[in-house]
């Protein structure tokens, strides 16, 4: 059996080694290090990918999200909402900005944020929502879009988990996760299902004015050289970056793919152990994971409800099974974001989840051994 990682882009990188080293040599000999020609064919191949009007590439997920906020005009004191559970670049950008991030709860199987707190949680200065697609699942994109129409907001999709899921409408339209708010940003992380070799990011959108005004926003505030019409950054995907997304973009699909079936056979292997909740999706058709791409499992997230977490984490690294912890702590209990404002019985299932989940190794190259290496490991724990 393989060395079991959390993410194997070395065994991924074999596979596709000859058409990343055309892409990458192809900048190398262009010397077109930034902004260069495979920059723009990726940024396009993607708006076909995606079915969205306007792609705009940059430095990173973070800087995504920053700039799309600073593309909607959003100005200090202004209220943001989005999910206490997640990654902390989706608070810190609204904190960076001098906005007001209103954190509110999840639900307790699909990790997304729950759409009757962010109902709740509206004021008069309330201007923005923002839903992250945890763990390769979307979150409710129909309700939320609904309310953001009811009270005139707009949403701005984290799908920096989510590349290549379907959300589904209650009408039975499929549209890809990060073409359904008003704007989107990504992570081109390599750990995430399109990854490059280091970091990128970018920004979706399907609004042409708002489009013009980010792709000033990434390069200084410029539209025309040393003019600066914008308050602007320097955030932008470099051509080598671009090159290696763009060879590994037609493979999409087959990694999600890839990733759906090893969640399936988790499923299958684990299905039955009464301290075990497994990962659902949200779309009820037969065979979860096999037979829809509503979840592109980002991560497997496991709660463990009866046990002790921790004691399984370090059982499990003991016998060489590495596993991620996302997240220990809520973002309202930690430093840099306490406020005065929140409640802790508002955050029951997010301060549930921090002590109960667990994520095991998932990546295009898991194998069928290592799968039942680490379900026989953690039904020896259990007992």
């Amino acid at each position: 059996m393989k060395k079991i990682q959390m993410v194997d882009l070395g065994s991924q990188y074999q596979k596709i080694k000859s058409e990343v080293n055309a892409s990458i040599n192809d900048v190398l000999e262009s010397s077109a290090f930034i902004n260069g020609p495979l920059v723009k064919e990726f940024q396009s191949n993607l708006e076909k990918y995606l079915g969205v009007k306007h792609v705009i590439p940059c430095a990173n997920g973070t800087d995504a999200l920053q700039i799309a906020m600073m593309g909607l005009g959003l100005k200090p004191g202004d209220e943001v909402i989005t999910t206490d559970f997640t990654f902390a670049s989706t608070v810190e950008v609204i904190a960076l900005l001098g906005l007001t991030p209103v954190l509110v709860d999840v639900c307790p199987n699909l990790f997304t944020i729950n759409v009757e707190s962010v109902e709740k949680a509206i004021t008069p200065k309330t201007k923005a929502i923002v839903p992250v697609h945890l763990f390769g699942h979307c979150a409710n994109m129909e309700v939320i879009m609904d309310i953001a129409t009811k009270h005139n907001l707009y949403v701005i999709e984290d799908c920096a988990q989510s590349m290549g899921a379907d959300y589904i409408f209650s009408n039975g339209q499929s549209v890809k996760s990060g073409a359904i708010g008003h704007v989107s940003a990504t992570s081109f992380f390599p750990s995430k299902n399109l990854g490059c070799y280091g970091d990128g990011g970018a920004i979706f959108t399907n609004d042409d004015d708002l489009a013009h005004i980010i792709r000033g926003i990434v390069n200084h505030g410029m539209y025309t050289r040393y003019h600066h019409d914008v308050v602007g950054v320097n955030s932008r995907l470099d051509s080598i970056q671009a090159a290696v997304l763009n060879a590994k973009l037609p493979h999409l699909d087959a990694y999600n793919k890839a990733r759906q079936s090893a969640a399936k056979k988790y499923t299958e292997k684990l299905q039955g152990i009464e301290a075990l909740v497994l990962p659902v999706v949200r779309c009820d058709q037969p065979n979860g994971a096999a037979s829809c791409n509503c979840h592109v499992f980002h991560q497997y997230t496991i709660r463990l409800i009866h046990g002790d977490r921790d004691a399984l984490v370090t059982h499990l690294n003991s016998k060489g099974i590495p596993c991620g912890v996302y997240y220990p702590i809520p973002l309202h209990r930690q430093k840099a974001y306490k406020s005065e404002r929140y409640n802790e019985a508002d955050f029951k299932v997010t301060n549930q989840l921090s002590n109960e989940v667990f994520s095991l190794p998932m990546h295009t190259e898991l194998e069928d051994d290592q799968i039942d290496y680490i379900v026989n490991t953690i039904k020896e724990f259990l007992g």
